[in-house]
């Protein structure tokens, strides 16, 4: 399997997950033409993808979900309160019906030979969740926009070989900014977003010894930067049971603005 970043951070959202067989976007949070781009530097194009899994519906990871479902015919797979709210949003425009596939957290599915497990996750959108790919030998785990995580959170995730979590303030940053009172409280909140510090304990909990890359993911523009996001997550791995150096696990940083580097997993 192979995972690739698109964007990743305030200013939109989206991945490729995919093998020989069976090609994935999670979220469409960029235009259609950054997504093709993207797709065609690791030789794939849209016509390729067999779907779409949507975490949430908040414009930065739907942006170009309604180009490119109408464009290629991708069938979009999300969760029945999420579906509602894209109906809702006029910025997606109208998407046909039939393209949409609604899912059920914790009640896995296949497309082709990928299996998808959606888990519910803490954020204030309608019916969120985080997803985990697998092809039967290899895990890769997306989990951003959330306030907050717990044991069912953990065991959901455990056992990745590629895992991108979230990373997306800094708290004396976000306290010191210039945010609006209530903008801050939201994100500081369960619902929210998670910060640098308990962006490394998940992470810290899913630690195991087949690790190959870690992406910390979603990084606010106004609040954080990525050498103290991976300084602030490699302090809360030290002292980790696997590894001395967090090199080790592949840390790096998923890019806002531009794709990152193909992983690759397995065959």
């Amino acid at each position: 399997m192979e995972l690739l970043s698109i964007a990743s951070g305030s200013s939109g959202n989206c991945y490729y997950v995919g093998n020989e067989e069976t090609h994935l976007l999670v979220d469409a949070g960029v235009s259609g033409k950054k997504i093709e781009t993207a797709l065609n530097e690791i030789d794939r194009k849209p016509s390729d993808l067999n779907g779409i899994l949507v975490t949430h519906e908040h414009i930065d990871h739907v942006k170009g979900l309604g180009v490119m479902a109408r464009k290629h015919g991708i069938p979009i797979y999300t969760t029945g309160g999420t579906i509602s709210e894209i109906k809702k949003m006029s910025s997606v425009g109208t998407i046909d019906d039939s393209l949409f596939h609604e899912i059920e957290p914790d009640e896995p599915f296949f497309i082709n030979d990928l299996s998808i497990d959606a888990s519910a996750i803490w954020h204030d959108a309608a019916d969120p969740v985080c997803y985990s790919i697998s092809d039967g030998k290899s895990k890769f785990s997306i989990a951003t926009d959330m306030g907050n995580f717990d044991d069912y959170v953990v065991n959901k995730l455990k056992n990745s070989d590629i895992m991108v979590i979230e990373a997306n303030h800094d708290i004396r940053m976000l306290q010191a900014g210039p945010y609006p009172y209530y903008l801050k409280q939201r994100i500081l909140g369960n619902r929210g977003h998670l910060s640098n510090e308990r962006s490394g304990q998940l992470i810290k909990a899913l630690l195991n010894s087949h690790i190959k890359a870690i992406l910390l993911g979603h990084l606010s523009k106004e609040n954080n930067f990525e050498e103290l996001a991976y300084e602030t997550v490699k302090l809360e791995l030290s002292d980790n049971e696997y590894a001395s150096d967090v090199r080790e696990f592949g840390l790096e940083v998923a890019r806002r603005d531009r794709p990152g580097a193909l992983l690759t997993v397995g065959n």
